[in-house]
């Protein structure tokens, strides 16, 4: 499968997730299992009337969602994922009124498991929001080897 139709397929793949939808994820960059998905700041998602700041679980879910079409988009992989394992650490608060934009490196494959890493940015893209190392499925077009 060429990278124009990874992307295509990985771009459906979250247009037709809900939550995805729902926080206005937007697919940046794909390809060679790598992936690049923005959020815009939005009001309803701030999880501290206080400050302003976004709540970490749409933090979490646009990593995760991240790293999954990272993982899609790998060249030895099929068009199916599911998360198995995630772990974020949170290193800041993303600064309010900023969209937050996640980058995710599927940098290992098995038979049966991707490995990734990610991290999520604000405008400070020299202080990461938060990073990630995450496990999801994977599962080996026919042909390639393991």
């Amino acid at each position: 499968m060429n990278d124009t139709v990874k992307a295509v397929n990985a771009a459906r793949f979250i247009d037709a997730l809900a939550h995805a939808r729902a926080l206005g994820m937007s697919l940046e960059q794909i390809g060679d299992g790598r992936a690049e998905i923005s959020m815009p700041y939005d009001p309803r998602l701030i999880g501290d009337p206080a400050t302003g700041v976004i709540h970490g679980g749409a933090v979490s879910a646009l990593m995760d969602t991240c790293g999954g079409a990272a993982v899609m988009s790998h060249p030895d992989g099929t068009q199916a994922t599911a998360t198995i394992d995630l772990r974020i650490d949170y290193m800041r608060a993303a600064t309010p009124g900023q969209a937050i934009r996640a980058r995710a490196h599927c940098y290992h494959v098995t038979r049966n498991v991707a490995f990734v890493r990610a991290e999520a940015l604000d405008d400070d893209t020299e202080n990461p929001v938060a990073a990630a190392t995450g496990a999801f499925t994977f599962e080996r077009r026919e042909g390639t080897q393991r």
